[in-house]
Order: structure tokens, then C-alpha cells, then sequence
């Protein structure tokens, strides 16, 4: 019997960190052939064909190499992959995966996995986590998903996912959806039932543009929304209170953002969604609308800064509140 192709493309992370001595904090090292070496089953399972992209702690990578990383993986499924595997740090890797996701226009999975112990540590997650993302991809129940999360036997959606704490092995969660899927017995279970339909943007024309975030806080001012424009941002993403909310100052200033650059408006409590009707105070959704903002729905600030980024990036600034209604 033939067996099906897989990728795997390594970039970093804390799932390829060690200590060099005693002491000292750990760095990237371990390259993707070594960290397949502790998981000499593989070789049942498919014909690998692994590569390490980079050596990065996650907080180092960016959008320029997303792309090019996301050209890689599509280039593997030209040649024969019937699954793509990444490994990255887990610091930024629920931005990543949507990122990936918005551009991830083949049915072939495309999984993201990494750990939250170093390679060096007692009890690394690394490898387990490594293993159950491989038989993830070569699922045939994990075409048309997109790209998908799996941390700690659980499978994430690229856009709900989260890293919701700093340090235990459950860290990633999906507050409200919760996982699309789990590990049984070595075999992926998905929870739902068919894929849902999904939507993905252009490739970006333009990648050097910048985005900005911003998060309201209590007594903050408003001198660095007053600078935005200026600084030369072309979007601004504000983590706002509640379901959507600033004070009555800085809706002035984002009023005027508005009729310069997109504005978005997300919540900064890490579940639930913004509102549209509820609330007529200055500085309420209600207000903030009127003003030229658009609500994020049920995407965090971090996820709606990639989105706005990708939408500016493909022109189509003048669909950024059809995108983020999700109509």
C-alpha cells in the first residue's frame, strides 16, 4: 500500500529549545530532523519530508515570513504533501495559525502544533504534541478545516484559538466554541459534524503597511491615538472594554481616525462578543459606529489587527465591515 506524503516545516519555538549548559535559559536548537528523531514510528505512518524554515522564538516572527512560509507549505502540496505540519513557538501561534488560515485556500490540512516545555525539560509536551498534529494531517476527515491547532490532544480553529495561559500544558483554549476536535485512542474525533464553510483573502499585493493596536484602559489618554495618523498607520485595532467601549475622549480622536484609516473595535476580555444596538453613551458601540468604527464581533483584538492587515494588504479597505460582520 502506498503511503501518503506529509511536510513538516520547523520554525522554531519552545518545542525546539535546550539548555546549552546548566543554568542558562533555553534557546532554539533542535532542528526538525532532530525532533522527528524521537518518534522513529513515523516511518509506518508516512513518507516525511521535513525542513527547518528558521530557528525563532515565535515573538520574532512576522507577516513577511508567514508568507513566505505559507508559499512553502503551498509548494509541498504541488508536490505530492497530503498534509502539512508547522511547529512554532506557542507565544504567537494563535496570530500565526490565522494568519494562515485567512490564505489557506486548499483543501489539504495544514496543522500547527508546539509545546509549552523546552525539549531539555522533564515531561516535554513537544513530542506528543508533534505526533498527535502528524495524525491530524494525514486524517482524511481534516480536509476543507483549514488550518487547525492541536495542543495538548485537543484540535483548535485557527480563528477561536488562544493562548490563555502563560505556562501550563492546557494553555490553548477556545473560549465560547471550545475544540472542534480531540484525541482518541491516537486518532483524531471531530465534535461537529461536516467542515464549515469557510472564507479566504487574496494573497496581500502590498506587505509593508502597518496596522496598529491599541488597548482602552481606565484614565488613559490620548496621546498616542493622536499620533496614529501621522505615524503613517493605515488601520487601527483598539482592544476596547466590555463589548466594545472607550471613554468619551478617546471616541473624539477615533472619530477622526475613522475618516482617515479603517478603525476596528474588539473586546479586550478575552471571550464574548462586541455589540451593535445596546449601548448610546459617547464612547458606546452605538456612538462609536456613528463615528466611522466597525465592530469585531466575536474576534479578539490580536486576530482583528491580522485581518485588518491582510484586508488593507489585498484593497480592500472599503469591505472591512462586511469581512467583520462575517456576512
Amino acid at each position: 500500500m502506498t503511503q501518503p506524503k506529509l511536510s513538516i516545516g520547523a520554525l522554531g519555538g519552545t518545542v525546539s529549545m535546550q539548555a546549552k549548559s546548566a543554568g542558562e535559559g533555553v534557546t532554539p536548537a533542535l532542528t526538525g530532523e532532530a525532533m522527528l528523531a524521537s518518534l522513529p514510528e513515523l516511518a509506518e505512518l508516512a513518507l516525511i519530508n521535513v525542513e527547518t524554515l528558521c530557528l525563532l522564538p515565535s515573538a520574532s516572527l512576522d507577516f513577511e515570513q508567514l508568507l513566505t512560509v505559507l508559499r512553502w507549505a503551498k509548494a509541498q502540496v504541488e508536490q505530492g504533501a497530503t498534509g502539512v505540519v508547522l511547529t512554532q513557538g506557542t507565544d504567537t501561534l494563535e496570530e500565526s495559525a490565522y494568519f494562515l488560515d485567512l490564505l489557506w485556500d486548499l483543501e489539504v490540512p495544514l496543522v500547527m502544533t508546539g509545546a509549552m516545555r523546552s525539549a531539555s525539560q522533564i515531561g516535554a509536551d513537544g513530542p506528543a504534541n508533534l505526533m498527535a498534529a502528524i495524525k491530524v494531517a494525514l486524517d482524511k476527515n481534516s480536509r476543507q478545516r483549514g488550518v487547525q491547532v492541536v495542543m495538548n490532544d485537543q484540535v483548535h480553529a485557527a480563528a477561536w484559538v488562544r493562548k490563555s495561559d502563560a505556562l501550563a500544558l492546557d494553555a490553548f483554549t477556545s473560549p465560547l466554541f471550545g475544540p472542534v476536535g480531540v484525541m482518541v485512542e491516537g486518532r483524531v474525533r471531530y465534535l461537529g459534524g461536516a467542515p464549515a464553510e469557510r472564507v479566504t483573502l487574496p494573497y496581500p499585493g502590498k506587505t509593508h503597511h502597518r496596522v496598529a493596536l491599541l488597548e482602552a484602559v481606565l484614565g488613559a489618554d490620548t496621546r498616542l491615538l493622536e499620533q496614529i495618523v501621522s505615524l503613517g498607520y493605515e488601520g487601527l485595532v483598539i482592544a476596547g472594554f466590555g463589548v466594545g467601549h472607550v471613554d468619551a475622549e478617546w471616541a473624539e480622536r477615533i472619530g477622526r481616525i475613522a475618516e482617515e484609516l479603517p478603525v476596528v473595535i474588539a473586546s479586550r476580555t478575552g471571550s464574548g462578543t462586541t455589540t451593535q444596538h445596546s449601548y448610546g453613551f459617547v464612547g458606546g458601540e452605538m456612538d462609536l459606529q456613528g463615528r466611522g468604527a466597525v465592530m469585531a464581533g466575536f474576534l479578539c483584538p490580536r486576530k482583528s489587527r491580522v485581518l485588518l492587515w491582510l484586508l488593507i494588504g489585498g484593497e480592500l479597505q472599503g469591505e472591512v465591515g462586511v469581512y467583520f460582520s462575517g456576512e
